[in-house]
């Protein structure tokens, strides 16, 4: 009697601080600094669209953006 096996489910990824996006690829890195288009600080790094932009900035940025989706949504009686 063969019995069947239960796939497991992957594992839920867990958010870290600080690790939200992964900018590993070189072409987020110039050699020309330009201001942040956050904080307005020089940064090296460039973001998907390219602008100038710090890891940290641009990761605050969706956090507080994400924020202001939920709590319109929730504003709007759909939660």
């Amino acid at each position: 009697m063969t019995g069947r096996r239960r796939r497991r489910a992957p594992p839920e990824p867990e958010y870290t601080p600080g690790q939200l996006l992964d900018w590993h690829d070189s072409s987020h890195w110039s050699d020309r600094p330009l201001p942040c288009r956050y904080c307005g600080f020089p940064a090296h790094t460039r973001d998907s669209r390219m602008k100038p932009a710090h890891k940290v900035c641009a990761e605050e940025a969706l956090a507080i953006q994400a924020a202001e989706a939920q709590a319109a949504y929730h504003q709007n009686g759909q939660l």
